[in-house]
């Protein structure tokens, strides 16, 4: 049985963002039929070396590998960490690349090119005084006016970086034909809510106003995020919305912070799940917000205090271990509730991060193909 796995990436090394947590450990790697080559990463898959924790006992094999190697670090707990500290320890890329390093394995980069520019100062009146940072990812060999992705990595609005998610990134300009601009916007807690979200959207609004200049299609703009990043791709669009800007084409919105309700089902069962546990969040929030109010903003509590109607159509993905589980499905329902078309999407065996780990679990990938399939349909 051949599998394909999508184009890696080049190595990035810093933290890992609101953490990617999963799963399997190297190995040697087996072949999936007897005439592969063993150094071929179509054909093998890396296995974890030990059983599966207490609070995931139904984990992805390839998943359990990546997490394995992610604990494999020994980085301190996030919460004893200052936020400079834990922006530098290993993330769940780092994982993903020593095990394609320690089992020999080089996927095929996507073939796409990466420039970056800073966006004017002040872009709007609440955006970063000094300018916002974008990367862009342009499939290369194409040509004409292209679709454009909004991006916004996960990390909490605390940590996570470009690099760290470039993976995903890259994979969505490979897989959908569109230019993704991938925004560096602004961390706590040296800027607190909603400094962040404001750069989200002047992102955005620069993408719509400058596309032309990029090779981009200002009519056809979505904006994609994870986790903390998915949070405030929605709030792009009620921003949007409110302001009076023209909104995106669609959403994709990848395990989301969608409510500040941290009882919920899935924050009971996986609080001390990895990569992303309870604590991580408190850690993440407690850095983020001003004061405790703050998680009550619309653009925090979108399933109970946001007004999501006239949104555009979003494609939800989520993974199953992962503290945020519960409330995705929420904004789904919710979504569906007041009319917004949406799909909903849950990778069994998956934790949180588990995105942009498409080069070792095979269940990122399809994640990833599902998630450019809805794209490339709303590009339509």
């Amino acid at each position: 049985m051949k599998r394909r796995f999508l184009p890696f990436l080049p190595q990035v090394s810093r933290l890992a963002p609101l953490a990617l947590a999963a799963t399997l450990l190297a190995l040697p790697l087996t072949s999936c039929d007897d005439d592969s080559d063993d150094n071929d990463p179509q054909t093998t898959l890396i296995q974890p070396t030990g059983s599966a924790p207490t609070y995931a006992p139904n984990i992805d094999a390839q998943m359990l590998a990546v997490l394995e190697q992610f604990m494999s670090y020994g980085t301190p707990a996030l919460p004893t960490l200052s936020p400079r500290q834990a922006r530098m320890a290993p993330s769940v890329t780092d994982a993903v690349q020593d095990l394609l390093k320690k089992n020999k394995l080089a996927p095929t980069p996507p073939n796409v090119t990466v420039t970056q520019q800073v966006l004017p100062k002040s872009y709007t009146p609440q955006s970063a005084a000094d300018g916002i940072l974008v990367r862009i990812y342009k499939p290369a060999g194409v040509s004409g006016s292209l679709p454009v992705i909004v991006y916004y990595h996960g990390g909490g609005w605390v940590i996570g970086s470009l690099d760290v998610y470039e993976p995903s990134a890259k994979a969505l300009a490979a897989n959908t034909g569109a230019i993704v601009v991938s925004v560096d916007y602004r961390l706590s807690p040296e800027a607190k809510f909603p400094a962040a979200h404001e750069d989200a959207y002047a992102a955005y609004k620069w993408a719509k106003e400058n596309a032309t200049n990029f090779g981009g299609n200002a009519a056809k703009v979505a904006v994609a995020g994870e986790s903390a990043g998915g949070n405030m791709a929605v709030g792009v669009c009620l921003l949007a919305k409110e302001r009076g800007l023209a909104l995106p084409l669609h959403q994709l919105l990848v395990y989301p912070v969608a409510n500040n309700d941290l009882n919920t089902a899935s924050y009971n069962q996986y609080a001390n799940a990895m990569p992303l546990s309870k604590a991580n969040i408190e850690y993440f929030t407690q850095n983020y917000f001003t004061t405790p109010a703050d998680g009550n903003n619309r653009l925090l509590s979108l399933t109970d205090v946001a007004n999501l109607s006239g949104l555009p159509a979003a494609t939800i993905i989520a993974a199953e271990i992962d503290p945020l589980q519960t409330e995705g499905k929420q904004l789904a329902d919710k979504l569906t509730q007041v009319g917004v078309a949406n799909q909903y999407q849950l990778y069994s065996g998956t934790t949180h991060e588990f995105f942009g780990t498409y080069a070792v679990v095979p269940k990122a990938e399809e994640a990833q193909q599902f998630a450019a399939s809805r794209l490339k349909a709303a590009f339509q």
